[in-house]
């Protein structure tokens, strides 16, 4: 299998996968959604009583909202995970850590909010108690609202987990491939070059020197508008499923990134695919 890097950003990648079937490529998916782990809040602690300002004003500490929708609220922002710590295993869950439960920088990062009303919570609003990069990378994702008089303390934990144990762990989304076609053009039955270049829906199509190129064909979605011979000329056009080189894209919520999610997913089915082949091999 080669992977290609078409485009890799903070929270996006598009790659190019050659030389892999197409249960593989399910299999990883299925990795990059489930087995990827993050940090994540699951322990939130909300401070009941009157809360008091610098200046000795006092609010009190109620909320419009019920206290298990502002924990899944918090559950739901996406946490900072250092993706070479993740890599080199001194990110652990909670239950495997040498600290038995007690709570240590290897297996928990803790929070506290702190705001009074009016005024609105938002995800930035959580501070780290320890280093500042662990802030959450989107600031502006509501939490709740908080009125004249309102005001709200909460000290919150997160932990490492997996998609496969609850929404909140799930660092990738949107994960998918899809066949690079393999696009032939005769060019001398190309009646109308700019008519396959404004009726491509994806853009794979441009005119160079006067003849038609398929230039970005990892973006054709096999539509076969090219085909017609209405627009391109009778047998101008051949488009056919490659099944040796797929497009595959995914994006995650900012938690990891997608170069560690990666790499993470291929150790994970390399893992099982050796168990797999020894256990094959304990049976003979």
């Amino acid at each position: 299998m080669k992977i290609e890097k078409i485009n890799i950003s903070e929270n996006r990648a598009e790659v190019i996968i050659s030389n892999a079937e197409v249960h593989f490529l399910n299999a990883f998916r299925r990795t990059l959604l489930i087995d990827v782990p993050k940090m994540a809040i699951d322990k939130v602690e909300i401070h009941l009583g009157a809360i008091s300002d610098e200046t000795g004003r006092t609010y009190e500490s109620t909320t419009p909202l019920f206290d298990e929708i502002i924990a899944h609220r918090l559950g739901m922002v996406p946490v900072p995970t250092d993706g070479e710590a993740l890599l080199n295993d001194h990110l652990k869950p909670e239950a495997e850590c040498d600290c038995a439960n007690a709570g240590c920088q290897n297996c928990q990062v803790m929070f506290s909010l702190n705001k009074r009303g009016p005024a609105t919570v938002y995800s930035g609003d959580l501070e780290p108690l320890g280093d500042e990069k662990l802030k959450p990378k989107d600031p502006k994702i509501p939490i709740v609202k908080l009125t004249e008089d309102e005001g709200i303390l909460i000290y919150a934990i997160a932990h490492l987990g997996t998609g496969k144990m609850h929404a909140r762990w799930q660092a990738v989304h949107a994960a998918g491939y899809r066949p690079i076609p393999e696009i032939t053009i005769n060019q001398k039955k190309v009646n109308d070059p700019e008519s396959v270049v404004d009726n491509c829906p994806s853009g794979v199509y441009e005119i160079s020197k006067k003849s038609l190129n398929a230039k970005n064909p990892e973006t054709c979605i096999l539509c076969r508008t090219c085909e017609h011979e209405d627009i391109s000329g009778k047998d101008a056009i051949k488009v056919n499923a490659n099944t040796s080189r797929y497009f595959f894209k995914f994006e995650t919520d900012g938690a990891v990134d997608p170069k560690t999610a990666i790499i993470y997913a291929l150790r994970v089915l390399e893992a099982r695919y050796s168990d797999f082949q020894e256990s094959l091999e304990e049976m003979k």
